[in-house]
């Protein structure tokens, strides 16, 4: 069962950020808390928000709203003709953060980039472990097995040799996974026993320094007056760390944050009829799905998988759930991709054939199993365990 998310919704009061007592202090609603500061480690947008976007630069980034590549730390590349190596000229006087632990004693260099990229693929790296040590948009890309070595040519050169040609190699290199880290912090928190650190109290060469930080609180940032790009036109941007979206919303409204991300549908009306705030929409790229788990009965039978597909109301979900924003999704890949297929056909809602599919498969009226609901809101799902419970109610009515 997918559900494709038709707008993303950024919510801005743009009127109350004028009007603040400090008009360069920006606060954010965020929707919870990160895992940690290290966008190597977690996928969710809730850590990344809080680490890659503010903290880190990456070799290549994406244009704002687009897939079109500009360089970043690395001012420009070669690729050989065979498509296999690929040779990063980087960026020079380009510096590193600092905090109460650690000063750097040099600019970034081809050091930082080999460190950041062999702690993920290396599992002799004395980083490879820390923190849990799951790279999972490493490993989902097998950059493991693709990359077969990563050279230092000189201070400000790396190569990057591969195993075979990978047409996406490049964009992917802009992913929040692939942010640069300080080899040197590195080394000294591993000398002084704690590299955990790295991951905790991060160090990079965004825009923004980490100041504070304070569980299912507030993030705290300043400005990095020595960004390569210049300083930040704010002097502190501050995280407000609010899980409830209406609360979210409240806040806006009261000019406790001026910006917020997920509102709750419900409140999207309100929102519009509101002066004060700017509502800003976009065809969404992501795709809810229900995952099943094909290694535990009784889901392990394709019969079975079909029968609670077809049991799902879909549009339902996208009335109640997404106040319409919402398309029922036919295959996993957004429309706005180029590579859909729009010609695949999804399952029809027919509980009467998911029964008989059922019957088939052998599985008993009053048979349970476990479904789980995510405790945060995301774009793709604003109320996971509302739909958890029409899911169940869809579910009972076949059997389930």
């Amino acid at each position: 069962m997918k559900i494709k998310i038709a707008t993303l919704a950024l919510v801005t009061a743009g009127i109350a950020l004028a009007g603040s007592v400090n008009a360069k202090t920006l606060v954010f609603c965020s929707e919870g808390s990160p895992e940690n500061f290290n966008p190597q480690l977690y996928t969710s947008g809730t850590s990344v928000d809080a680490s890659a976007v503010p903290v880190f630069n990456r070799l290549v980034d994406f244009t704002p709203g687009t897939t079109n590549l500009v360089p970043s730390l690395a001012e420009r590349w070669e690729i050989s003709p065979d498509g296999t190596v690929y040779t990063f000229h980087l960026r020079k006087n380009v510096k590193f953060q600092s905090n109460k632990a650690f000063k750097p004693s040099r600019d970034f260099n081809a050091d930082d980039v080999i460190f950041s990229f062999m702690r993920q693929m290396d599992p002799k790296n004395p980083y490879h472990n820390v923190s849990g040590g799951t790279y999972s948009n490493f490993e989902s890309l097998e950059l493991s097995t693709l990359i077969k070595s990563i050279d230092r040519v000189d201070d400000h050169t790396v190569r990057f040799t591969l195993s075979h040609p990978e047409a996406p190699f490049l964009a992917d290199l802009a992913w929040y996974f692939a942010s640069i880290h300080s080899a040197e912090y590195a080394d000294a928190m591993l000398k002084a026993g704690t590299p955990e650190k790295v991951d905790m109290n991060p160090i990079g060469t965004g825009p923004f320094e980490l100041v504070q930080y304070q569980k299912d609180s507030r993030i705290l940032y300043k400005a990095f007056l020595d960004y390569w790009q210049g300083k930040a036109k704010l002097d502190r941007l501050v995280f407000s760390i609010t899980p409830d979206a209406s609360v979210r919303y409240a806040k806006l409204e009261k000019n406790e944050c001026q910006v917020m991300p997920f509102p709750n549908p419900a409140d999207l009306e309100k929102m519009r009829a509101n002066p004060d705030i700017t509502l800003e929409q976009k065809a969404g790229l992501n795709t809810g799905f229900l995952a099943f788990n094909t290694t535990k009965a009784p889901t392990d039978n394709v019969k079975v998988r079909q029968a609670l597909a077809m049991a799902i109301n879909k549009p339902a979900i996208i009335e109640v759930i997404f106040k319409g924003t919402g398309t029922v999704a036919k295959n996993i890949l957004p429309p706005g991709v180029w590579s859909a297929d729009k010609d695949l056909k999804d399952y029809d809602y027919d509980p009467e054939k998911a029964k008989a599919l059922l019957q088939q498969a052998g599985v008993k009226p009053g048979t349970e199993i476990a479904l789980w609901a995510m405790p945060v809101q995301r774009p793709y799902n604003p109320n996971a365990r509302r739909m958890a419970e029409m899911i169940q109610s869809d579910w009972a009515k076949v059997g389930i």
